[in-house]
């Protein structure tokens, strides 16, 4: 279609709208009157395009993406003013029914890439999906690809959110992410694929962020996706070795395997982390003549190289933290080996977590 001439569509409202109680809302709307912005006393149906914009007009989703640059850079998306409704912020669109149902509809933990800019990067935390048949309706009207992204891009915009993608999908894109297999183990949206177009949002408040992820096409029929991840750090239900059984496990095996928790595909640490270095280091000042490698290793997801480069700046990670706080670097050396000394099933997520770890070797 001519984008200089771009049809005015007969849209009926796709019924975007939060949901929330009476005293929520009296008191959200308490806080918006008091800064200019009336809210009203039901949730109120967000915006449905009669005729779509011609700014900010979305890419040809066959075009090829820039090369890889710079990381994106979150402060690029202003705190929102809004008061928001209840994760995932929005009701099935009108006519359609999601097609998933239960656990697949929400997860507690897990993971989704998202398209930042030119890049993609893997996000953590509770995840909301929905799955749409867009050539069928409770009233019989299809969806078209263009109408469910807008309907959602004007939902997230009035929300205070702010799209940014700037790319589709190719396989350049892919690679520089580990290859389509490492993508699709956590993928929940259209195929990335050329002839599906995909746009990524993102929504942040003073303490939380919300990423969003609107795909349609690449299928048949034809389907439209939402992913709605609330980014935090997994609540581990593994309990930490302490300092006496490293010590055990050391003078039994030589060496020790633990979790220490990382910011996703980074090597900084993550302030839940904080207990396990600190046992580490009652270990070695209860034993100052104790040596140690420092070993890190990671799944299969993704590139090998990356995954080693990733687990020795783990492992350099753990390293600098303890001599922080005042072992004698001599004392200590670290190295990384990614995916290379697997202890578990790469196949399933539960072994790839066992396979995510840091190891203590003790040093003869």
């Amino acid at each position: 279609m001519n984008r200089n001439r771009v049809a005015c569509l007969a849209l009926a409202s796709l019924a975007l709208s939060a949901c929330s109680g009476g005293s929520d809302a009296d008191q959200r709307r308490a806080a918006e009157e008091a800064a200019g912005r009336a809210m009203p006393a039901e949730p109120a149906s967000l915006p449905v395009a009669t005729e779509l914009p011609t700014a900010g007009a979305m890419p040809d989703a066959t075009a090829t993406p820039p090369r890889s640059g710079a990381e994106f850079d979150l402060a690029s998306v202003p705190i929102t003013t809004a008061s928001l409704p209840p994760f995932p912020f929005f009701k099935d669109p009108e006519g359609l029914a999601n097609e998933l149902k239960g656990p697949d509809a929400q997860k507690p933990f897990d993971r989704h890439w998202f398209i930042a800019s030119n890049r993609l990067v893997p996000l953590e935390g509770k995840l909301a999906l929905g799955r749409y048949n867009l050539e069928f309706s409770e009233s019989g009207r299809r969806y078209s690809a263009i109408e469910f992204h807008r309907n959602y891009e004007n939902a997230i915009t009035s929300l205070g959110g702010r799209r940014i993608s700037t790319t589709q999908f190719n396989d350049e894109l892919l690679q520089s992410a580990g290859g389509r297999e490492a993508v699709e183990r956590y993928w929940n949206a259209a195929p990335p694929v050329p002839d599906a177009e995909h746009y990524s949002y993102l929504i942040r408040t003073p303490d939380k962020e919300y990423w969003i992820h609107i795909s349609a096409g690449g299928t048949v029929p034809l389907l439209g996706f939402v992913t709605v991840l609330e980014k935090q750090a997994m609540q581990s239900a593994l309990g930490f070795l302490d300092a006496a059984a490293m010590r055990k496990a050391l003078d039994e095996q030589g060496r020790v395997a633990l979790y220490i928790n990382f910011d996703v595909d980074k090597a900084t640490l993550r302030a839940d982390s904080q207990p396990v270095i600190d046992e580490i280091h009652k270990l070695l000042v209860s034993d100052p003549a104790l040596k140690l490698s420092i070993e890190g290793h990671t799944d299969s997801t993704g590139s090998a190289a990356r995954n080693r480069e990733l687990a020795a700046a783990r492992a350099r990670t753990v390293l600098g933290a303890l001599v922080g706080l005042g072992v004698d670097p001599a004392r200590l050396r670290s190295s990384g080996f990614g995916p290379d000394k697997p202890i578990a099933d790469n196949s399933t997520e539960e072994g790839r977590a066992k396979n995510r770890r840091v190891e203590l070797v003790k040093i003869p």
